[in-house]
């Protein structure tokens, strides 16, 4: 399971990093099932509604193009979400929840129990360590905030 916990904070590295202009994240809980490990990270910078779709088309073309397999797409105005698989089993997934908070979801294929640690990559958002849950976006962007659509917009990559 941390082999597999330590691909999925790879996996989201990966496309985290692929977002310009940067937003900046948090960690969500790590949970276990019985043979799986789910990494998590939120989005702590706020993405308008009109910013959504071009957020969506950035994840959407690098998971295609990393040879991800697309699995489902959700295209509700308010929560979209968008899911994939990658060639070794993990899937992948980027769900829009209220006022534009994004979620980031990485479920291991099913491997050998063991401890899990917390994951080392250091968020790039504050989060207050008495807080029970993860607040809502709070941090401003001028770009992905913005209330006018993209336009042209493609990862730099």
């Amino acid at each position: 399971m941390q082999g597999a916990a330590e691909r999925a904070d790879g996996i989201l590295d990966q496309v985290i990093a692929e977002i310009e202009p940067e937003v900046r994240w948090v960690h969500g809980p790590t949970t276990t099932g019985n043979c799986t490990v789910t990494r998590r990270r939120t989005i702590m910078t706020t993405v308008s509604a009109q910013r959504r779709g071009s957020l969506l088309g950035v994840v959407d073309r690098f998971w295609r193009k990393s040879g991800y397999r697309m699995t489902a797409i959700n295209n509700d105005v308010d929560v979209p979400a968008i899911y994939a698989r990658t060639d070794d089993g993990f899937q992948v997934g980027l769900i829009v929840a209220a006022q534009g908070q994004v979620h980031f979801d990485v479920i291991s294929p099913c491997v050998r129990h063991s401890e899990v640690a917390p994951s080392t990559r250091q968020a790039t958002a504050p989060l207050d360590p008495e807080a029970e849950f993860i607040p809502r976006p709070n941090i401003h962007s001028d770009f992905w905030s913005a209330e006018a659509p993209g336009v042209g917009v493609t990862s730099g990559r």
